[in-house]
């Protein structure tokens, strides 16, 4: 099945680009869901861990 798609995805110009965007597009995403993770207040994350538990809130 590979053999398959390798064989047509080679002969279309330009197709050596889209690995490297896709690489791109995931490096950002990766990097901000670090930078909301580092960022996020502490209390936040508390009162979400607790969200599933309390029957108070709705």
């Amino acid at each position: 099945m590979f053999s398959f798609i390798k064989k047509y995805a080679a002969s279309i110009n330009g197709i050596e680009m889209y690995p490297k965007i896709g690489l791109v597009i995931f490096g950002i995403v990766f990097l901000l869901m670090i930078w909301y993770a580092i960022g996020t207040s502490k209390e936040y994350i508390a009162e979400l861990a607790q969200l599933p538990i309390d029957d108070d809130k709705q």
